[in-house]
């Protein structure tokens, strides 16, 4: 059963100055199932982060929600009052861990201090329990509560930063947790070590977890299900072993195709030959269709829906019936 239900969501960028607008979502459909981690996966200006922003209602000048619905058990919260959502559903039902987030920590406070200015905005008075909260998440990260409590985020490394953050973001239990590009700054070693908190906070907890990512073959060890954006919509989703050993969109298959792997030759690493669309400039038909090896006359002049195939969605004609 779907958590999280995204319908038609469209969000530009008006830029007056420029006398532009920028298409960054054009109508995105997408349905996250209650415990499940998706990877959702794209270039940079696919419109992933954006979408992460338009679920938590911080979207901000020149950013402009245009139309679409998102439920999150059952309720739509576009819908709701800023100060309803604020104190009932932004940190307690969703949390998000933004990208660069390793700077969001407050240099003049202590981790304690984070949990408990956060239990207090949202109304937990009891000190005693947020601390024994507070250690109890910091431990599931794989931190000692013991040192790391009573540190400055100076005193801490990178990878400590990011697990912190993922522990404070569960503190009031939410229903959903995003990640935005949590291992992008950090080496490869600890990468590994923050994506098994992510897929042990999943399944000790049962958390339900949207992983964003630009790097696609981060998502296999850690996702149930990768959807992947391209142009501001998506354009595959489904199982995750099924759309990295059977991609059936060829931009999917593209995109895997150009990551180096530690066990690939590396000979077989293709680049996706030209560029993205620009998203100031009215598209026609497919978006992929100038990048693409099969492109045909209808992709030119139609941009294809999302067809059903099986247990997999994927928008490109190849596949329409």
């Amino acid at each position: 059963m779907a958590l999280l239900e995204i319908r038609d969501l469209k969000v530009t960028y008006r830029m007056p100055d420029l006398g532009i607008e920028v298409a960054a979502l054009r109508g995105v459909d997408l349905d996250v199932d209650r415990g499940e981690v998706l990877g959702l996966v794209g270039e940079s200006g696919s419109g992933k982060s954006t979408l992460a922003h338009a679920i938590m209602r911080i979207l901000k000048p020149p950013a402009y929600l245009q139309s679409g619905h998102i439920y999150l058990d059952g309720v739509d919260i576009l819908s709701l009052n800023e100060s309803v959502f604020d104190k009932e559903y932004r940190w307690r039902r969703i949390a998000f861990v933004p990208q660069a987030s390793q700077n969001a920590l407050n240099p003049t406070m202590r981790v304690l201090d984070h949990f408990l200015d956060t239990a207090r905005y949202h109304g937990l008075a009891d000190r005693r329990e947020v601390e024994r909260r507070a250690a109890e998440l910091l431990t599931a990260t794989g931190l000692d509560p013991s040192r790391v409590l009573r540190l400055y985020p100076h005193q801490l490394s990178g990878g400590m930063k990011q697990r912190v953050l993922i522990a404070l973001s569960l503190l009031l239990e939410p229903l959903l947790l995003i990640l935005d590009e949590p291992t992008s700054a950090l080496d490869v070693v600890t990468q590994a070590s923050i994506l098994k908190v992510i897929s042990d906070i999943n399944k000790k907890l049962g958390i339900t977890i949207i992983f964003i990512t630009h790097d696609i073959s981060l998502t296999p060890s850690i996702a149930h299900k990768i959807a992947v954006m391209y142009a501001g919509k998506i354009v595959e989703v489904g199982p995750a072993e099924k759309v990295i050993n059977e991609p059936l969109h060829p931009y999917v298959s593209a995109l895997i195709s150009s990551t180096p792997s530690l066990y690939a030759d590396i000979s077989m690493v293709r680049p996706i030959p030209g560029e993205p669309p620009s998203m100031t400039e009215r598209m026609t038909g497919c978006p992929f269709w100038p990048r693409c090896p099969y492109a045909k006359d209808v992709c030119k002049g139609e941009e294809p829906v999302l067809y059903q195939i099986d247990n997999r969605k994927v928008a490109c004609h190849l596949w329409r019936s």
